[in-house]
C-alpha cells in the first residue's frame, strides 16, 4: 500500500444514491424564451492544461438516482428503491454524487454503491460541506482522510471529485483553500467550482495555479450566470454542470455546441468530459442525456466519414 500526499490515508484500490436530489438553482432563470441563439454560444476557450492530443471519453448523467418518477420510463416497471443505483447505472455513465456533500459515507457503503454500477461508470463526488463550508479548509485532516477512504473504495468507478466553493467565498478568503489543494493527493482527480463573481474578473492567476496542480475548473453552463461559463481548461478532465430547461429548443443547440467543442478539446489534451445535467426535479434528465449521446455519436460519425474520405482521396 502507498501513502497519499500529506493526508494520512493509504492507497488500496480494489479491482473492481443518494436520497438527495440536487437541482442547480445557481444562475437558474424562470424562462429563456427571450434569448437569441447567440446568447448560448460558447465563449473562446483558454487552454491552460498540460497535455497532448487525446481521445476523450464522454460521460453524461444526472444528480441523483432516487427519482421514483423514472420507474416505468428510465427504470424498468416495478423497480424497487434498493435497485435504483443499479437501474441508474444502466441508463447513464456518470452521476454528480451530491450525497457526499452532506455526509461522509463509510468505505463499505461507497464500495456497495460502486459495485452496483457497471464497468465504465464514474462517480463525480462533491466534497463534504464540513470541509468546504463549515471549516473552510482549516483543520480538515480527519474529515479529508475519511472522505478519501470512501473515494478509494469506489475503485475504478471513481471519477473526478469536485469542490464547490460557497457563493460568498471570494479570492481574498482563499489562503487556506490553496494550502489544502497543495496537500491533495495528485493520484485523485479533482476539480473546483468557483461561484463568487470576483473569481471571474480578468487578470487573475488562479487559473494558472489550478493548471500547475492539474486541478480542473468546473464550468457552469447556466443562463443567469454567463460569467461562470468561463472556458478556462486547467486539466485533462472537464466537468460541465449543465442547467437544462426541460427540452427547450435552445437546449438542443447548447448540447450540440458542447459536442462540437469536445472534438476540438481532444486535440488539446482533454481526455475525459463529464456533462452533469441539472433539470427541474430531474424529470427531463434521461431525455437530455440521451439527446446529448445521440448528438455526440452523430458528430463522431461525420468526423469518421470525413477522415475516411480524405484517406480515399489520397490514394495509394
Amino acid at each position: 500500500m502507498k501513502a497519499l500526499s500529506h493526508f494520512n490515508v493509504t492507497l488500496n484500490i480494489p479491482e473492481q444514491c443518494s436520497d438527495i436530489c440536487a437541482c442547480m438553482k445557481f444562475g437558474k432563470l424562470s424562462s429563456i424564451d427571450h434569448f437569441a441563439s447567440e446568447f448560448f454560444a460558447l465563449p473562446c476557450t483558454s487552454w491552460l492544461l498540460r497535455g497532448s492530443k487525446a481521445s476523450a471519453e464522454v460521460y453524461s448523467g444526472g444528480t441523483s438516482w432516487n427519482i421514483p418518477q423514472w420507474v416505468g420510463n428510465a427504470y424498468p416497471l416495478k423497480t424497487p428503491r434498493r435497485l435504483y443505483p443499479e437501474a441508474y447505472g444502466k441508463q447513464f455513465r456518470t452521476i454528480e454524487f451530491n450525497a457526499t456533500h452532506y455526509r461522509i459515507y463509510s468505505p463499505e457503503k461507497m464500495l456497495q454503491w460502486g459495485e452496483s454500477t457497471p464497468e465504465g461508470f464514474r462517480f463525480c463526488c462533491k466534497f463534504p460541506q464540513i470541509i468546504t463550508h463549515f471549516r473552510r479548509f482549516k483543520n480538515c485532516d480527519g474529515p479529508t482522510d475519511d472522505f478519501i477512504a470512501g473515494l478509494l473504495a469506489l475503485g475504478n468507478r471513481l471519477g473526478p471529485s469536485f469542490i464547490q466553493l460557497p457563493p460568498h467565498f471570494a479570492p481574498q478568503h482563499a489562503d487556506a483553500f490553496w494550502q489544502y489543494l497543495e496537500k491533495w493527493p495528485r493520484e485523485l482527480p479533482l476539480a473546483v467550482e468557483f461561484r463568487h463573481p470576483d473569481w471571474f474578473l480578468e487578470d487573475q492567476d488562479h487559473w494558472h495555479r489550478l493548471a500547475e496542480l492539474n486541478v480542473g475548473s468546473v464550468i457552469s453552463d447556466t443562463a443567469g450566470r454567463r460569467d461562470a461559463l468561463h472556458m478556462k481548461i486547467t486539466a485533462p478532465h472537464v466537468l460541465v454542470r449543465f442547467g437544462g430547461y426541460e427540452g427547450h429548443a435552445a437546449d438542443g443547440q447548447r448540447l450540440k455546441n458542447w459536442a462540437k467543442w469536445i472534438s476540438k478539446a481532444e486535440l488539446k489534451g482533454v481526455s475525459n468530459f463529464y456533462l452533469l445535467i441539472h433539470e427541474p426535479d430531474s424529470l427531463s434528465t434521461p431525455e437530455t442525456a440521451a439527446n446529448f449521446s445521440r448528438i455526440v455519436s452523430e458528430i463522431n460519425d461525420k468526423s469518421q466519414e470525413s477522415t475516411d474520405s480524405e484517406l480515399r482521396n489520397d490514394g495509394p
